[in-house]
């Protein structure tokens, strides 16, 4: 159904406080100077004229959501236009029977999961930041979260979208159909661009099927390195668990020192899996004889009231490591195979730098989220702890991993992008963006071309 309403203008904010506030993300990025202006749109007419207008005066324009992002995508400097979209925040339509969602960007992650619940369905990408991140942000991002290890990540969820160009046109791509192959997949390209190819104004996105029964299990162990080959073995298992998540000792302390638990007197890494479906009972006696071999302890239980309590460690990890100091998250992802190489790596960056550097991680896929803590109001993009960064940064594409697995390029992480793709894929990525904004004008500087 369409609603007709009587359009109002976007509003435009030029005081300092409004471009202060839409300068930056979550990244610790400062930008030299601030946003010339914060567009704040309503609507996709809103959306259509201003980048009309950018392309005409060739106003460099930042995209803008909830501002959660950690690599620096969102932020803008002096010349530039912040257009943001948080406004436009409704859930359109809501097809229980095709178990499809069309929302526009500004819907919260844990407010179209809420949607969903109320008919038996789910909105499976569950990012650390649901309750304050944007759909179109993690649409920009192809954001993870700890449901990633069985339902995938952003890209897997998006049908479709509502796209404006650059120069003001409306594309749309992909379907409301979960099968289609017309054309070549624009939807999965724009899906992680990062703002740069264009500007999400509308996405079609799946639902799955809410589960109906969830089993946990957590197991302790001697070592992190331990508890990084039990999370292997549990794969070998031919187990598929929805959630398998891997917490080191420094952030167990940490958790320990916020809620008063004893987490870490029970060992040195946590391994905690969560089953569901109609057979997460069955599925969690085969993650727990799987880990059995190595662990020093273990349990399992369907009881949602144990299972939370067991997830405390993993959901309270970031929020107990920020009590220390300023905690900066980054992002880097390995084959699963080498996941015990690279947390043992990362300690050894954190002993030769004297950086502390806390580790948890996506088991299931390989998606380290090393947290580095610093003093309040360090300077966390130079000295030891940006040499810190980049040594991971390196460890990582060394074990034949990626700079990023779920948080994007943005600004901070392009000068290890060559590196990563090749000359042959930067050309054909230059090529891609001409394409879709010939002039450059949408979010400079980031992602993927080089400045």
């Amino acid at each position: 159904m369409t609603v007709h309403e009587e359009r109002e203008a976007p509003q435009v904010r030029v005081d300092r406080a409004s471009r202060e506030a839409a300068s930056t993300d979550w990244s610790g990025h400062r930008p030299a100077g601030l946003p010339d202006a914060v567009v704040r749109a309503r609507s996709t007419e809103d959306v259509v004229a201003v980048l009309r207008r950018a392309t005409a005066e060739r106003t460099p324009v930042v995209t803008r959501g909830a501002g959660t992002g950690l690599a620096g995508a969102a932020s803008a400097t002096t010349g530039e236009l912040v257009l943001d979209v948080s406004g436009m925040d409704r859930v359109l339509d809501l097809r229980v029977d095709d178990q499809v969602a069309v929302v526009q960007p500004g819907v919260l992650v844990a407010d179209l999961d809420a949607a969903a619940a109320e008919h038996g369905l789910m909105y499976a990408p569950d990012p650390a930041s649901a309750a304050l991140a944007s759909v179109g942000g993690s649409i920009a991002t192809n954001a993870g979260g700890l449901r990633c290890a069985k339902y995938g990540a952003t890209r897997e969820a998006v049908l479709g979208l509502e796209v404006v160009l650059a120069d003001g046109r409306v594309l749309r791509t992909g379907r409301a159909t979960t099968k289609g192959v017309a054309g070549y997949d624009l939807t999965a390209l724009l899906v992680g661009s990062e703002g740069t190819l264009g500007v999400v104004v509308e996405a079609t996105l799946r639902l799955r099927p809410r589960p109906r029964q969830q089993a946990t299990t957590s197991a302790f162990f001697a070592d992190v390195a331990a508890a990084a080959r039990a999370a292997v073995a549990v794969t070998r298992a031919g187990v598929q668990p929805a959630v398998l998540e891997l917490v080191d000792a420094a952030t167990l302390e940490a958790v320990d020192a916020a809620r008063g638990t004893d987490l870490r007197a029970r060992g040195a890494a946590l391994l905690l899996a969560q089953t569901d479906g109609d057979g997460a009972a069955a599925e969690a006696e085969a993650v727990l004889a799987a880990v059995s071999g190595e662990a020093l302890e273990a349990e399992t239980t369907t009881d949602p009231s144990r299972a939370a309590e067991l997830m405390t460690a993993r959901r309270e990890a970031l929020p107990s490591l920020q009590r220390l100091g300023q905690a900066v998250i980054e992002d880097v992802a390995v084959p699963r195979s080498r996941l015990a190489d690279a947390v043992t790596g990362v300690e050894e960056v954190s002993r030769r730098t004297g950086v502390r550097i806390a580790v948890f991680a996506h088991a299931g896929d390989g998606n380290l989220h090393p947290v580095l803590v610093v003093p309040e109001g360090e300077d966390v993009l130079s000295g030891a702890p940006w040499d810190a960064a980049c040594q991971v940064f390196a460890l990582a594409q060394r074990l034949g991993g990626t700079l990023t697995g779920e948080h994007g390029v943005g600004l901070l992480k392009r000068a290890w992008l060559r590196e990563e793709l090749g000359d042959v894929s930067m050309d054909v990525h230059a090529a891609v963006k001409a394409a879709f904004d010939p002039l450059g004008i949408l979010n400079p500087g980031k992602a993927v071309v080089d400045g």
